[in-house]
């Protein structure tokens, strides 16, 4: 099976229309890598619908992977640098047959590879086609991170066990062998990708070295080294970075990239002084995990109906609020994959570029040298834009220049902080934006939150408490005339909670497997424009909402948490 074919069902099934497909192929052929993975990296198409096209293309049968089924003794069969190198991985051991799953089952070479290790074992082989998301999640069951760096400490032999009692020291030489230092820090990058952490927070301590991943929005200490090994691995970091060396007094920034599992992945990096040492804060910036398709969102078919006539319209300003960390920038990367096309000119100024995409032309601000949100878009209007991203409204000026380039014909994206989709506007005019202006620029005003999401196989369903199926039925009550009929839940209402299994490999013990976003969509109508025209206060604007039909943050909480896709408790603390 060809690129080409592939991508020709694709287009055939509707999945993908025929310019995406041309795109993705001319681009894959300039970065000299497959079109198939650029196809999952920007969420083009569903990976599910895709391999059951592939399936009948090259005739090997689609399985979905169990992962709780697969045990370390199954994973040795096929070393993790094979199954990384090749797109396979063990999926079920008989007494007669190895099953593996591969995301190419046509590949001659990974053929060849996994024949001999059946062979090795005495069995048959059989393969099947796994998705991507499937694939890496049996990855991340290899999990070599505590191994790994165990044994580079005991290869740094004396080093490891030496403490730095004497902080004068200067210009003792701990790095005298480099290879177990480089190890750490690469074991510690790898394992942050497989884990799918957001930040990396290496802390030296009085007597210790400190490792820490931010989960799902929680920090969880996952190692921690000798102290003397600190100055080591942070000047490793550095050199990656590009940062100074000698530099220690001051906070330094940098940045780097590597290819991790086939895929670039971008590490942010910052330092701070201490006491102790150089703490590093480091980002990582997983396209397949940062980026998500319009449809991966988690939106409901009310909000998506509305997010999707905002978008279509050819002018006008989409406002996302939320506080820090509550999934804004992800929803507007998605909203500009969808609105990606040639024919567009989309420009974007951010602080600072947290991922590269594809046929959007990115701009990191520098406020230091001047460069700021407002200078930046009076330069965007002379680049002759159809839609503009900008990182956030932080100011007056900022909020007056986007307002008047909604109002010439652009499309606006932005962010700006609020409690939530009603308090945009008065948020603007406190900027200083004239009110009659905003019932021309704004278009849609969305409020999000950020809620841990139940693993699938550790929750448990359970009786609401009395007070809690009270606040659920108030707000069910309440919900829109057009939402009220696809809701089936009735009282008692059941509710779900996470009961951790230790041996879940999903959540490894957690009790919920990432997190998913809550929405609250606010839409400029005519009543709206004429009620900011007349004067209002954040009570006429929400009875204005509920007549118009909004679904509150607590409102899709709730629906979400019936569906047991999160706890009930997360949606009351969440939302108001």
């Amino acid at each position: 099976m060809t690129d080409q074919e592939l991508f020709s069902a694709l287009v055939r099934e509707n999945l993908i229309d025929q310019p995406t497909a041309d795109r993705l192929i001319r681009d894959a052929a300039f970065a000299q890598r497959l079109p198939e993975e650029l196809l999952y990296e920007r969420r083009a198409a569903d990976e599910v619908q895709v391999a059951e096209v592939k399936s009948r293309l090259i005739g090997a049968p689609v399985k979905r992977v169990d992962i709780t089924t697969i045990t370390k003794e199954l994973l040795l069969l096929i070393p993790r640098e094979t199954a990384i190198s090749y797109r396979a991985v063990p999926l079920e051991r008989t007494k007669n047959l190895l099953i593996v799953g591969m995301l190419r089952p046509d590949d001659e070479r990974a053929q060849e590879a996994l024949k001999f290790v059946a062979k090795r074992e005495g069995v048959s082989l059989g393969v099947y086609l796994i998705t991507p998301s499937d694939l890496q999640a049996v990855w991340r069951l290899y999990a070599p991170y505590a191994s790994e760096v165990e044994q580079a400490v005991k290869a740094i032999g004396g080093l490891a066990q030496r403490e730095d009692r004497v902080a004068l020291e200067e210009g003792m030489n701990t790095n005298s062998d480099e290879a177990p230092i480089i190890k750490i820090v690469a074991a510690t990058l790898r394992q942050a990708v497989e884990g799918g952490a957001s930040d990396i927070h290496i802390e030296p301590q009085r007597a210790r070295v400190r490792i820490r991943f931010r989960m799902d929005g929680l920090l969880e200490e996952v190692t921690s080294l000798p102290i003397a090994l600190a100055q080591p691995i942070v000047s490793r970091v550095k050199v990656l970075a590009h940062m100074k060396l000698d530099e220690n007094r001051i906070p330094q920034d940098g940045r780097f990239r590597s290819l991790l599992f086939g895929r670039d992945i971008d590490f942010r990096v910052a330092t701070f002084p201490t006491p102790s040492g150089e703490k590093v804060a480091i980002r990582v910036l997983d396209p397949t995990t940062g980026l998500r398709g319009f449809d991966q969102l988690g939106l409901s078919d009310h909000n998506a109906k509305i997010l999707g006539t905002a978008i279509e319209r050819p002018y006008g300003m989409i406002l996302l609020s939320g506080p820090t960390g509550s999934g804004k920038t992800t929803t507007l990367y998605a909203i500009m994959q969808r609105l990606n096309k040639e024919t567009e000119n989309i420009l974007s100024l951010e602080d600072p570029v947290e991922y590269f995409m594809e046929g959007i032309n990115q701009s990191q601000v520098k406020p230091e040298i001047g460069y700021d949100f407002s200078s930046g878009l009076r330069q965007i209007l002379r680049q002759d834009p159809n839609i503009i991203m900008v990182g956030e409204i932080r100011d007056g000026e900022t909020a007056a220049l986007a307002v008047n380039t909604a109002l010439t014909g652009h499309v606006m994206l932005s962010t700006i902080h609020t409690n939530n989709s009603i308090g945009v506007m008065p948020r603007l005019i406190d900027l200083g934006v004239q009110p009659f202006l905003l019932s021309s620029a704004l278009n849609l005003m969305i409020a999000q939150r950020l809620v841990l999401r139940l693993c699938p196989s550790c929750k448990k369903p359970y009786e609401a408490v009395p007070d809690v199926q009270d606040i659920i039925e108030k707000e069910l009550g309440e919900l829109p005339q057009d939402v009220k009929p696809t809701v089936s839940f009735k009282k008692p209402f059941t509710v779900y909670r996470a009961e951790p299994k230790p041996t879940c490999p999903i959540c490894k013990g957690k009790g919920t497997a990432g997190r998913m976003a809550l929405f609250e969509f606010f839409q400029m109508t005519r009543e709206l424009s004429d009620l900011v025209n007349t004067g209002f206060t954040e009570g006429k604007l929400w009875d204005l909402a509920k007549r118009q039909g909004i679904v509150t943050l607590r409102q899709d909480g709730i629906l979400k948490a019936l569906a047991g896709e999160t706890a009930i408790e997360s949606i009351l603390q969440e939302t108001t």
